[in-house]
């Protein structure tokens, strides 16, 4: 647990996923597909609030703190409704990284629920016969790409510590849906109608999320889930256990490793030993703002930190949303991608110059490399303070289907948390017991070594691949919480982030006005703007500064919730069908 300073920290800084030479080759399209927008009322309230990906699991968390739940009672209950409701984007059968502010003790952790890789892992896991990286889906769709799950471990572990309601009450909320059924939204069918791989893998998925001519359920279907209800019943009953020994973790294993084309290779120890890890929060000052995140093995608080650093010594407040803040923004994003890409891994396995990467001194030397009329071409990773000899490769990875979670409860405990199974439904296998497992293995790089040097995120047994989620906490000058936002979206949620952070914070926007606003970025690449957007009419101004430009899909599902004077107000990214409610 690490005590929050009262003022501002000092400065901070951050790097994602870099554009990386033919690393960047593993790069697919948009984490998960757009299924079009609904407007979002901004959320208010006076005693608590929750804003999750789907309106039924917001409500469940609502339910668990209108009980007395803490925010980890109610982050609990959220994430075993999204498991049935929002099955592509999260669930027991993946990971989790969780952010919690303790009011009471005014400190902030950081739990890690990563996946990791199985014992029998090897660095060469993800290429081909011939030498070669697989083709993404090659790789992804089978027991291969499956790690160990973590979400479970991760939330009894956050239980043990902060929670305040008995571990079964929580588990009620998801066992009524699954038993009684709920209706299939229409995200939920758009995403089915999309998918290329899911039905043709595994014949429980397709009779579950589909009819009989192949046609995914149509909204508004009942869809019941017994299976799931029997696992939910066992995990309340007996904890995380009854998932990680016995029955279920046969079940998971013989799912793995039947797979009859890609199968992998998880045992029932490399489940029996799986352990959460609760590690130092990674914080760091903005203007007057201090800023919480998740380190490594995420590379998210490290890059956004790095972004906002950067971005101090420019009026943010003055320049306001548009092609010029975009380009501060872009290049930002570049210097900090480069970062990522050579230093950010697993700390079990690789020596992170962390406290170097978020060194004021340093960020301010890396701001200083943007010109605010001329875009700088591919950046370079830079030489932070305290690096020790480093030896590795830069590399790149993905991430992508996923989903985020902000609670603040009645006695102002807050959760931000990032959940996921990677690409959208994961591996595309569903276990007996009624879940999806992740393809999270994907996030490490499939080529071990680059000009023969070997790349920090590489595949080894029990490392955890490297992430982009971004959880986040935000203080105020007296160290009083003020904020709580996240993003799922795969390398490009550390992009979605910044973003709102900028708007919250130097544009003065509202929680949903922030989340709302056009998504642009830069992964050490193309600098990308959300097409179908205001945005889309910045790229003549932004190709008048150099950049590259790409109008592409930007499926964010930000959650954000801002703490005021008589309450809370809240947004619910209106890319996807979440709500921010309480009472």
């Amino acid at each position: 647990m690490s005590a929050l300073p009262r003022l501002a920290l000092a400065a901070l800084l951050a790097a994602p996923l870099a554009w990386s030479g033919p690393a960047f080759a593993q790069q697919t399209a948009a984490p998960e597909a757009a299924t079009g927008r609904s407007a979002r009322a901004l959320g208010e309230s006076r005693s608590y609030m929750v804003a999750a990906a789907n309106p039924l699991a917001a409500a469940a968390g609502r339910e668990i703190l209108r009980d007395g739940g803490s925010a980890v009672d109610a982050a609990i209950a959220v994430q075993m409704v999204l498991n049935l409701v929002e099955p592509q984007s999260s669930g027991i059968g993946g990971g989790a990284f969780m952010v919690h502010w303790d009011q009471a003790n005014r400190s902030v952790s950081t739990m890690d629920g990563r996946e990791t890789a199985p014992a029998a892992a090897t660095p060469e896991r993800f290429l081909g016969p011939d030498g070669k990286p697989m083709k993404f889906y090659d790789a992804v769709v089978g027991g291969r790409s499956v790690g160990v799950p973590g979400t479970l471990r991760m939330l009894e572990a956050a239980h043990r510590k902060w929670g305040k309601l008995p571990w079964a009450r929580l588990f009620q909320p998801a066992l009524a849906l699954a038993e009684n059924g709920f209706a299939v939204s229409p995200r939920l069918n758009g995403l089915l109608g999309q998918e290329k791989f899911l039905a043709g893998n595994d014949e429980r998925a397709r009779a579950y999320f589909y009819e009989a001519d192949g046609k995914p359920k149509a909204v508004g279907t009942v869809l019941k889930n017994p299976a799931f209800a029997a696992t939910l019943r066992a995990i309340a009953e007996k904890g995380a256990d009854a998932f990680y020994t016995g029955e279920i973790a046969q079940d998971i294993v013989a799912t793995v490793t039947g797979h009859k084309t890609n199968p992998g290779d998880m045992t029932l120890a490399d489940l029996a030993g799986y352990k959460p890890v609760e590690r130092p929060a990674v914080c760091g000052a903005y203007r007057v703002f201090t800023l919480c995140g998740m380190g490594p093995p995420s590379s998210g608080a490290v890059a956004v930190q790095q972004i906002m650093g950067m971005l101090q010594r420019f009026d943010m407040a003055r320049i306001k949303q548009g092609p010029d803040a975009t380009h501060l923004l872009a290049e930002a994003g570049k210097l900090a991608f480069a970062d990522r890409a050579l230093y950010l891994g697993d700390p079990g396995f690789v020596d992170v110059p962390l406290a170097g990467l978020i060194d004021p001194d340093y960020v301010k030397s890396r701001s200083e490399l943007i010109a605010t009329d001329k875009a700088m071409g591919r950046a370079k990773a830079g030489e932070p303070p305290r690096k020790k000899a480093f030896l590795f490769a830069p590399s790149d990875g993905i991430e992508h289907g996923t989903s985020h979670v902000a609670i603040v409860d009645a006695a102002l405990n807050a959760v931000s948390m990032t959940t996921t199974i990677e690409d959208g439904f994961g591996a595309r296998l569903m276990t007996k017991s009624g879940f999806l497992l992740n393809n999270e293995l994907t996030d490490f790089n499939f080529a071990p070594t680059e000009d023969g040097k070997p790349v920090a995120n590489r595949v080894e047994p029990g490392k955890r691949p490297r992430s982009s989620m971004s959880p986040t906490l935000v203080f105020d000058a007296f160290g009083r919480l003020y904020a709580v936002t996240g993003s799922p979206g795969g390398s490009q949620i550390i992009g979605y982030v910044a973003k709102t952070l900028v708007a919250l914070l130097d544009w003065k926007m509202d929680p949903q006005q922030a989340v709302d606003l056009p998504n642009v970025g830069n992964r050490n690449g193309p600098t990308e703007i959300e097409a179908g957007t205001e945005a889309a009419g910045w790229k003549a101004a932004l190709e008048a500064k150099g950049h590259e430009v790409r109008a592409i899909e930007m499926t964010s599902g930000i959650q954000a919730i801002v703490l005021t004077p008589t309450g809370f107000i809240g947004g619910a990214d209106s890319r996807r069908e979440g709500v921010a409610i309480g009472d």
